[in-house]
């Protein structure tokens, strides 16, 4: 009997009652698991046989019936959120199965301690006060992206550095308003440690308040209350700037969650972490 192993395809596209939901054969594996047995005989693969159309069937209908229950939420669905009083209407991207480890309570109390830094002494952040779906943590690379890749997930406050075989470094964000002001693709046109505050023209028209750290004027000195944080990667497309960045954040609170002002914002420890993997010209895909 001839015998066919299932190859992990791009995608398949599988139609629900509610959406259209693009899946790979490959993102069912924690449903339908095609396994290896270390003692069957000659150490050969099992696999599942397709030779006839009975198998076929059942195999497909299995499948999507698996992915129907496991992906119901990985549709892409039509969501809106308040932000600074503005409600902004956002299209999500599937949600992909994906297999993670979260990190140590050991690892954790190392990655988010204090850091002494650039003149500064960062706090430690009270880890055990976040979600720990968005500590700094690998996991199995939901994107499609080659490696190298900055990938941010909008709705999902996360961003992802795809990594080598399969993976990507996963951090948590929060999200401010001018985060959900640009969407596609471009490149880390530079970086810049402990940098200073800037807020655009809008912004101080938004808040009098802010008029001193003004453009005009220099904008905010480097430092622990600087919005920007520890390190800041700016985003350009096509040769322009696009008012997008990447930076650190003094306030831990915000991480996961959609914020009044500021583009995509990390803890300064995972800032600092990024900066230190990424050399400028790096690709950066942006999901609203």
């Amino acid at each position: 009997m001839q015998q066919f192993k299932v190859l992990q395809r791009p995608f398949a596209r599988l139609k629900t009652r509610a959406a259209v939901v693009d899946i790979g054969i490959g993102r069912i594996r924690g449903k339908l698991r095609l396994w290896r047995t270390p003692h069957h005989e000659g150490n050969q693969s099992r696999v599942m046989s397709l030779d006839n159309p009975l198998s076929r069937r059942r195999f497909l209908s299995f499948s999507a019936l698996t992915a129907a229950s496991a992906l119901a939420g990985c549709a892409s669905t039509s969501n809106t959120v308040e932000n600074g009083g503005m409600t902004i209407s956002y299209r999500s991207p599937f949600r992909p199965f994906q297999t993670t480890s979260v990190p140590s309570e050991a690892e954790l109390a190392v990655m988010y301690g204090p850091i002494e830094d650039g003149g500064f002494l960062i706090p430690a952040v009270p880890y055990q006060q976040i979600d720990p779906r968005y500590y700094r943590q690998q996991v199995v690379d939901p994107t499609g992206q080659p490696p190298g890749t900055i990938v941010v997930d909008t709705p999902s406050r996360f961003l992802y550095l795809v990594e080598p075989g399969g993976m990507a470094m996963r951090y948590g964000v929060g999200i401010g308003r001018e985060g959900f002001a640009w969407s596609g693709s471009g490149v880390i046109q530079w970086k810049q440690k402990w940098p200073r505050w800037k807020p655009p023209n809008e912004m101080v028209a938004r808040q009098p308040e802010l008029a001193k750290y003004s453009i005009d004027r220099g904008g905010m000195e480097p430092g622990l209350l600087n919005p920007l944080g520890a390190r800041a990667l700016y985003i350009f497309s096509n040769g322009e700037d696009t008012l997008y960045r990447l930076h650190g954040n003094p306030e831990w609170r915000s991480i996961g969650k959609a914020v009044s002002s500021g583009c995509v914002r990390l803890l300064n420890q995972d800032i600092i972490d990024l900066y230190d993997r990424v050399p400028n010209k790096t690709p950066i895909v942006v999901w609203q």
